[in-house]
């Protein structure tokens, strides 16, 4: 039987648009394209099993984003900081 989230995504006509224009951009970061996709497609209601089949990834890392997102919203998605040595390498 398919689970159910109980985060329900609503989007605001702002969000909608940041979301559209980031996941359009072929200059961002592959993960912040990710993640807007998640959050666009959870907000036309589709499970976290069919975000993560659509999007070729795993169903805990929609389901995490979309968690974050509907406890912080847009600023949920940003990188935050890491503990730990920095990089060595540009990414």
């Amino acid at each position: 039987m398919p689970r159910t989230s109980p985060y329900v995504i609503r989007l605001s006509s702002a969000e909608l648009a940041q979301l559209e224009k980031r996941a359009g951009k072929y200059t961002l970061a592959y993960f912040q394209v990710q993640r807007a996709k998640m959050i666009l497609l959870a907000a036309e209601g589709l499970s976290n099993d069919q975000i993560a089949a659509r999007l070729d990834t795993r169903r805990e890392v929609v389901c995490f984003w979309r968690k974050r997102f509907f406890a912080e919203r847009l600023t949920g998605l940003e990188e935050r900081s890491r503990p730990g040595r920095p990089r060595t390498f540009s990414p």
